[in-house]
């Protein structure tokens, strides 16, 4: 059985590092490369020597003899002709000549040449026996027989030195062939060993170039397949784990990422989940105004999303000090009934964290150990912290099967008034910090819907209050409304009566008395008119009979009954309307008040000397009913309450003019009725212009549409 790189000992077996791998590579062939350098360089060298043993010693040295055998050859023949002939010349020379020897003998001897000493030697003998042999020469008279005998005698001598000198060139002539074939040999085979060698690091370097180049880039390629792959989005690739140590690093590293974003992917779906059950929850819970219902579908919603086995809801009742459990959920049976809750163990209210929110929910992985016996539980809050679970609450957990725990608090209002306990059975039960951040993010949530429910019951039960009271104040309206009617119909009565003299003559201030009366009395009239028909508003029956009416007709009336009232206040009053028929589908009755209201404000806000106009025009299918005046208008912070009930502007206050702020009301609801539309454009102190649009009568609009054709 073979064992893998990742299974050997590193303290056994170095590393493969590339660094190592490389660093022998090359340090074979620098090592390579410094033999042949040094080759190069000892071939060098010796040939140097070689050519300084050429010039400085073995040539300088066959110069030296060659000079020797001139030097003593000049003497030989100089002696002979002065022997021969008597010439002082020669003699002269031959003296010279005979001076010189010895130097040139000393300049031979300078040069070191092996082999040479003795010839040198003997050549120095045989000059020294020829110069002796010559030395009576000088006093031998020249022609004579003693002289001619003694030139033949020295040049016996003369050619035995000769060849002793000629022995030394040859000697020379040899050594110097001998160092021109070693220089030959040594550079032949220098050059073939450089070659070599050059060609061996080449063939080395090539070697090593190659197995390491395919000793990194194959695992190099296998670790960038690996990333092209995950890349790509296979997430479950992972590279292979070879040498040398540097790239199998890199793949641990890739394999530790890759495992690392399976990891953080894993972690990322999970947050998406939760997310969604959070979302989840907090939408089913806010769907719901009723206190039950959000607590059921947060219990719902929770527990299959968080994968726990039992949701638990507890919620302080008031005045108690023990909490009940109001709501469950189990996954194997949905909702708890409420019978099996009630069996469940209240909890001290201090067993419920203080406080909501992030950090707040209190959670332990393993919670047997605080079962099997009454411990004080780490971290738990209140008394259970301090003593741990009561035998009640131990017996319930361990019968529901609990291993884990999580108490989460939520508040509804400014106070936590609940928590949520989710109990996890598996072995593999543990909390993860994004289940909790959900868990309390579902717990802020629940505590919200729940404190919504409870302000929607109390809005419910004050809406009921505030509708029966609207109800009552709407009946007492009513009824004192149509009491007040009977008695002013009959002082209305009697104010005609008396007026019209039936009863007697009367006097002017007794007239002046009774217009005052009858003026109060309209007004009176009035305004219970306009109390009864906003009761009548409320109560939904205002409706009307809608009827063919003639536009124009109502608007002529409408001037004529406001005419004495604008006398009266010197207001000039206008009315202006189509000369076709201008008929709409309305209750004549209503169309009416709704005129007069508009009418009476106009001239009852326009000062002494202004004018009211009203006009009737059509406008495409519609019919526009315009009331302006040149009154004392509404201030503009002020118009968008024009239609509140009772609603009086602040300068008709300032100026006591009397009014209900009734009728723009009325004349909203006239126009609603009507199907129409209405608008108001006013400017402090330079009037108001009120624009009420109909809908003409189906047979006019369809008339004027036919001749339009034409």
């Amino acid at each position: 059985m073979t064992r893998s790189d990742d299974d050997r000992d590193p303290r056994r077996e170095r590393p493969v590092t590339v660094a190592r791998r490389l660093g022998g590579a090359f340090g074979l062939v620098i090592f390579l490369l410094v033999v042949v350098g040094a080759g190069s360089l000892f071939t060098a060298w010796y040939q140097d020597r070689t050519v300084v043993d050429l010039t400085q010693h073995v040539g300088p040295l066959q110069n030296a003899n060659v000079q020797l055998r001139t030097t003593l050859g000049d003497t030989q023949r100089s002696l002979r002709n002065y022997l021969l002939v008597g010439n002082p010349t020669e003699l002269r020379s031959y003296r010279q000549q005979r001076a010189a020897l010895p130097g040139v003998f000393r300049e031979a001897r300078r040069y070191d040449v092996p082999d040479t000493e003795r010839l040198l030697d003997l050549q120095e003998q045989q000059a020294d026996r020829y110069l002796r042999q010559a030395a009576p020469g000088e006093r031998l008279r020249p022609g004579s027989p003693q002289a001619l005998d003694l030139a033949g005698r020295l040049g016996t001598s003369f050619w035995v030195f000769r060849e002793t000198n000629g022995e030394l060139d040859d000697r020379l002539l040899h050594e110097l062939a001998v160092l021109r074939n070693r220089t030959r040999s040594t550079v032949r085979v220098t050059a073939a060993a450089t070659g070599g060698l050059v060609a061996a690091t080449v063939v080395l370097a090539l070697v090593a170039a190659v197995r390491t180049t395919r000793w990194l880039t194959h695992p190099l390629e296998r670790v960038r397949a690996t990333l092209a792959r995950l890349t790509a989005g296979q997430h479950d690739a992972r590279a292979p784990v070879s040498r040398p140590a540097e790239i199998r690093d890199l793949a641990h590293s890739v394999n530790a990422l890759a495992d690392e974003g399976d990891r953080l992917r894993g972690l990322e779906a999970e947050r998406a989940r939760l997310a969604d059950v959070a979302r989840d929850a907090g939408r089913r819970v806010r769907s719901h105004l009723e206190a039950g219902a959000v607590l059921r579908e947060g219990v719902s919603a929770l527990g299959p999303g968080m994968r726990a086995e039992h949701v638990l809801l507890l919620l302080a009742e008031d005045d108690t000090e023990d909490v009940p459990v109001v709501q469950g959920w189990s996954a194997e049976h949905g909702l708890v009934p409420e019978e099996e809750l009630r069996r469940l163990p209240r909890v001290p209210h201090d067993a419920i964290p203080p406080s909501t929110g992030s950090g707040a929910t209190f959670r332990i992985d393993d919670v047997r150990p605080y079962l099997a016996e009454r411990q004080p539980v780490p971290g738990a809050p209140g008394v259970y912290g301090t003593h741990g679970f009561p035998a009640e609450v131990r017996g319930a957990m361990t019968e529901l099967g609990a291993r884990s725990v999580a108490v989460s608090p939520f508040r509804s209002g400014s106070e936590v008034t609940g928590c949520l306990i989710l109990l996890r059975s598996g072995p593999d039960a543990g909390w993860g910090d994004v289940e909790i951040d959900t868990l309390e993010s579902v717990a802020t949530d629940l505590g919200r819907a729940l404190q919504h429910a409870r302000l929607y019951a109390q809005e419910g039960r004050l809406v009921e209050e505030l509708r029966a009271l609207d109800k009552a104040k709407s009946d007492f309206l009513s009824t004192v409304s149509h009491e007040l009617r009977t008695p002013l119909t009959s002082i209305a009565g009697y104010v005609e009566l008396l007026l019209d003299e039936d009863t007697g003559e009367l006097a002017a201030p007794q007239r002046r008395a009774l217009d005052v009366v009858e003026r109060n009395t309209v007004r009176l009239r009035t305004m219970i008119e306009d109390l009864l028909t906003l009761s009548r508003i409320e109560a939904g029956s205002y409706k009307g009979i809608k009827q063919v009416v003639d536009v124009c007709g109502i608007v002529e009336a409408v001037t004529d009954a406001m005419r004495p009232q604008a006398q009266d206040k010197d207001v000039e009053l206008r009315s202006a309307c189509a000369l076709e028929p201008l008929t709409a589908n309305a209750d004549p009755d209503q169309l009416d008040r709704m005129l007069m209201n508009l009418m009476s404000n106009a001239v009852k806000f326009t000062p002494r000397g202004g004018t009211v106009t009203i006009r009737a025009v059509r406008t495409g299918p519609d019919v526009d009913l315009i009331v302006q005046d040149t009154g004392i208008g509404i201030p503009e912070s002020e118009q968008k309450h024009l239609f509140t009930r009772f609603f009086r502007a602040s300068n008709a206050s300032g100026l006591a003019v009397p009014g209900t702020g009734l009728g723009l009301t009325i004349v909203r609801t006239i126009v609603a009725n009507h199907g129409g539309d209405l608008s108001i454009d006013s400017r402090e102190g330079e009037g108001t212009t009120v624009t009420v649009r109909l809908p003409l009568a189906a047979e006019e609009h369809e008339r004027e549409t036919a001749v339009q054709e034409r």
